[in-house]
């Protein structure tokens, strides 16, 4: 969702770098452990290591698509704001919800205080996660994408972004950690 007019910041080298598109791969398989990684946690000013919640708690990986603090991809702007609202229900149920962003520190912050998120904003400006986890790019960003681990940290849902279904619904979400 464009929700200015100022372009600053968006054709840096993130942008060109995720310019060319590069399709989603459906390479991990259900019931298998999921790669680790550790990010910068901006809503709460920590970091954030996806192996510490193995063993303790399930989580829902929230691959999303901002391409500045100013400008949201129009699927990803209603989907994080739905995340945001149900955020309770998710930790309700004990589990944690992790959106991952390419978006700097500086500019996660103001996504942070513009949306007044509730759940972790972890900030991948490198994109390292985003292509370990294989979501694709295109136009100057990664795709976005949901994956559902269980509390042992193994894949339990993905749902990989198409031109025909774009995220997956909150609902379904929590339908998959039934």
């Amino acid at each position: 969702m464009l929700i200015s007019t100022d372009f600053t910041d968006l054709f840096s080298e993130r942008f060109f770098r995720n310019f060319l598109p590069v399709p989603a791969s459906n390479e991990f398989r259900l019931d298998v452990g999921t790669p680790d990684f550790q990010l910068p946690d901006i809503t709460n000013g920590t970091v954030v290591k996806l192996s510490n919640y193995r063993g303790k708690q399930p989580v829902l990986l929230a691959f999303t698509r901002i391409f500045t603090e100013k400008q949201y991809c129009p699927f990803c702007f209603p989907h994080i704001k739905a995340l945001n609202e149900k955020y309770e229900e998710f930790t309700n149920r004990g589990i944690e919800v992790l959106l991952v962003t390419s978006t700097d520190e500086r500019q996660s912050q103001i996504v942070v205080r513009d949306l007044s998120l509730k759940m972790p904003l972890l900030s991948d400006p490198s994109c390292r996660v985003f292509r370990t986890y294989r979501v694709g790019q295109a136009l100057g960003a990664p795709l976005p994408a949901q994956f559902v681990l269980d509390k042992n940290g193994r894949l339990a849902y993905k749902h990989l972004f198409s031109f025909f279904d774009h995220n997956a619904s909150v609902e379904k979400l929590l339908k998959e950690f039934n």
